[in-house]
């Protein structure tokens, strides 16, 4: 009994150190949800302003061919490429790694750890779907489309749910890894498919440079918001033990 108190002091100064680190992860979280959200709405008061119209055009001409602006820059099967880069952030795409995402987690048992991932998956298109009509931005008109387009253009549909969806997922696959370097890779693979999608849509002359870098914010936002209340209803008890995040 005497051993069993003498270790009573240092488990509980170890649980607070846990708290403590959670706590400012939810912080940092926070923090950088905010800084995100500022960065957004500056940039699209700067659009709304015209104050990105030089920027836009010149970025989206570096990816035409030299005096040839309904040509894309490079090789033509390279456009073939890029339409396959950019199917990975259509909703059809998404949506099916969402569900099948969610049905792993559901026979792992993990119910509301699922219900989280598709209500911020389905959150992030309403959000998407919300912000194009009230921004209401017509599509570029000084490039020839290579894909046909229905909706606004700001922000970047796209490069937003990629942010939303592989960010997400990416860092429910990293929680499970025992190394930092598996860590790291995975995260890094999911900045990166974000970035290809985003890129994808200006090579193929359907947004703006604005747009998409407009997208990439909301949706890192909308994935950190998600992930920082995962994360906080985890350490408050409200997620079950066999719905506990991976």
């Amino acid at each position: 009994m005497k051993h069993g108190r003498d270790h009573r002091p240092l488990r509980l100064w170890r649980l607070l150190t846990r708290l403590g680190r959670q706590e400012l992860s939810i912080l940092l979280r926070v923090l950088l949800v905010v800084s995100a959200l500022w960065a957004f709405a500056t940039l699209a008061n700067a659009m709304v302003a015209g104050e990105t119209r030089a920027f836009d055009r010149a970025v989206l001409l570096v990816m035409r061919a030299p005096g040839a602006p309904a040509e894309p820059w490079g090789p033509h099967w390279l456009l073939d490429v890029v339409r396959d880069y950019t199917a990975l952030g259509s909703v059809g795409i998404l949506t099916f790694m969402t569900l099948a995402v969610s049905g792993f987690l559901l026979l792992q048992g993990k119910t509301r750890v699922a219900v989280m991932v598709v209500i911020t998956v389905a959150g992030g298109m309403l959000l998407s779907t919300l912000l194009k009509r009230s921004f209401d931005r017509p599509r570029p008109d000084l490039v020839p489309h290579s894909v046909v387009v229905h909706t606004a253009s700001f922000p970047s549909g796209h490069a937003m749910l990629a942010a939303v969806v592989y960010l997400t997922l990416g860092a429910l696959l990293a929680r499970v890894q025992p190394h930092r370097r598996l860590k790291a890779y995975i995260l890094t693979l999911a900045v990166v498919l974000t970035v290809l999608v985003g890129l994808s849509r200006l090579y193929l002359g359907v947004h703006w440079p604005t747009d998409v870098l407009a997208g990439w914010m909301a949706g890192a936002a909308w994935a950190l918001l998600a992930w920082g209340v995962a994360v906080w209803l985890q350490l408050h008890g409200d997620l079950e033990r066999g719905d506990r995040l991976p």
